[in-house]
């Protein structure tokens, strides 16, 4: 499954959404998408089932926080659910780097890189909710100078 393709069957209900502007959002939302197959993979063994569970609960929890912050009136307060989902996205690529026992190594080494741009992203756009007043509709961030490497629509590999 490649991003863009994930992205042309999302409901026009929730790309409608102001939410959905937000790029950090949309990966979010991506990265609990495809957490869903590595789950399952896990949950088939014994000893990985519990990587399984915390991993998916905390994949999803990433873009939910996200959905939940971005709905709150002070920058202050978004930033509350935003540092909630850095925490979520950083637990998620702990749990990856933890299951490359059972994940083939292309799936973990992607999802890492995968959730590292997430963290990027959170660790700028946060910061600035905190400086700003209410309800702003646009979100704008900057990740780094330096390019990413990073190929956001290349083919996705699955255990």
């Amino acid at each position: 499954m490649k991003y863009l393709e994930w992205q042309a069957g999302v409901p026009d209900e929730i790309k409608g959404d102001s939410l959905w502007k937000l790029e950090v959002y949309r990966l979010a939302l991506f990265i609990a998408e495809i957490s869903w197959q590595d789950a399952l993979v896990l949950n088939k063994t014994s000893l990985t089932r519990n990587i399984a569970d915390q991993l998916y609960r905390a994949a999803c929890s990433i873009s939910a926080n996200i959905a939940e912050g971005y709905s709150r009136s002070t920058g202050k307060d978004k930033a509350r659910f935003l540092e909630y989902s850095l925490g979520s996205a950083r637990e998620t690529r702990d749990w990856y780097f933890k299951s490359k026992h059972t994940l083939k190594d292309e799936v973990v080494t992607h999802r890492i890189n995968f959730l590292t741009q997430i963290i990027k992203m959170l660790s700028v756009f946060t910061p600035n909710q905190r400086k700003k007043g209410i309800r702003e509709e646009q979100a704008d961030y900057n990740i780094s100078s330096k390019p990413s490497d990073f190929n956001i629509d290349s083919e996705i590999p699955f255990s």
